[in-house]
């Protein structure tokens, strides 16, 4: 069980600090306790069982484990996937999205920013599904990122960039 004031990965929102814990009745009468919790990046509350399976709720990576992840970034072989058929391109991007692992979230942005600089070397366009999943993915893990090494979101969006850079330059 997590307790009041810590960070969780909740799902496809992100990060959440837990701000409660409460008994609630529900519809069948029953008492249930709920974490009530507040996204970092999203103006709302949610409010889910404590023992609910059908979210996935993690505590989110350390300090370490952050510097570490980005440490590995110019090491990383991302290879970008292709696919002309859309369904085969979200199955691919939901199942890495829905893995709700940090490592797989790094590999898929830089995997797609690889694909986008190809394409666009090649005076081809960028697609909208590509980009979609791009933003889902630099969404949950810069958030992750920066509640972990305790900085803002575009901080981290500037480290990881140099990361990628450094990548790319080898």
């Amino acid at each position: 069980m997590y307790q009041v004031g810590e960070l969780v990965s909740y799902g496809s929102t992100g990060v959440c600090r837990v701000s409660e814990i409460i008994n609630q009745a529900c519809p069948d009468g029953e008492e249930r306790l709920y974490y009530v919790m507040e996204p970092l990046y999203k103006a709302c509350v949610i409010s889910v069982p404590v023992d609910s399976d059908k979210v996935f709720i993690r505590p989110i990576i350390t300090r370490d484990q952050a510097r570490r992840m980005i440490e590995l970034i110019p090491t990383m072989d991302c290879p970008a996937f292709h696919s002309r058929v859309g369904r085969e391109l979200n199955e691919h991007y939901t199942a890495l999205l829905k893995s709700y692992d940090c490592r797989d979230w790094m590999e898929m942005t830089i995997s797609i920013h690889a694909k986008k600089r190809t394409l666009l070397s090649q005076k081809r366009k960028f697609g909208s599904v590509d980009e979609r999943y791009l933003k889902q993915a630099e969404e949950l893990l810069f958030g992750e990122l920066s509640a972990a090494l305790e900085i803002s979101r575009e901080q981290v969006r500037e480290y990881v960039g140099a990361q990628i850079e450094n990548l790319e330059a080898s």
